[in-house]
């Protein structure tokens, strides 16, 4: 894979069923040939593979020809700990990078699958307003309440002032669904993202209504 800075070529895309956010946490049991191979060629090469939402198929090769489609927009993931489970096994953590675009993608004969990419703009740095003030106090005592349970899903330093940091944080622990975290990953402006958040947790009455 060759990059400059906007662009990657030939990026490994790894399609799962689920959708990771810059700065996310991604944890992974790696058991198929591919992937295996996919893993040491990145560790060698201290290089990302992209993560990109299954829409249909599976991420585990099968023999039926199963047609397999997925999200355009993915999110690179960065290596941060493989730890070899057993023979043939691999448990891999994984740190969400920048987002991208892919090209038309194509298939190898391992079943990998390759495509040019473009990486999209990083969200800027901005403070959450003030109106979503409770959102952010929410959060904080979510990984409070989740740290004394033994689960600590987020990666730290926790940057409570960044709301892209914050929105993206309840996107990935809130219940909702495959395609409206893939939309809210995908919108550019963090404000709107947070915004979106914070009214469904008010609907839910997660956080007092206005």
């Amino acid at each position: 894979m060759t990059d400059s800075a906007t662009r990657l070529v030939g990026l490994p895309l790894f399609p799962l069923q689920t959708v990771l956010f810059p700065g996310g946490v991604l944890s992974l049991k790696v058991f198929e040939t591919r992937y295996l191979d996919l893993v040491s060629r990145c560790l060698r090469q201290v290089t990302p593979f992209g993560v990109v939402c299954l829409n249909q198929g599976s991420d585990v090769q099968s023999s039926g020809g199963e047609r397999v489609r997925f999200e355009a927009v993915g999110v690179l993931a960065h290596l941060e700990e493989v730890d070899a489970e057993q023979a043939g096994i691999l448990r891999v953590r994984c740190i969400g990078g920048k987002r991208f675009r892919t090209g038309t993608p194509q298939q190898q004969p391992d079943g990998l699958w390759l495509a040019d990419a473009s990486l999209l703009p990083p969200d800027a740095t901005l403070k959450p307003p003030r109106e979503q003030a409770a959102t952010v106090v929410a959060l904080n005592n979510a990984i409070e309440s989740l740290r004394q349970q033994g689960h600590v899903p987020f990666a730290e330093p926790y940057r409570m002032d960044d709301a892209s940091w914050v929105a993206n944080r309840w996107c990935e622990i809130l219940p909702i669904s495959l395609a409206a975290k893939q939309k809210l990953m995908e919108l550019q402006e963090p404000e709107m993202r947070l915004k979106l958040v914070d009214e469904y947790l008010r609907g839910k009455g997660v956080i007092p209504g206005r």
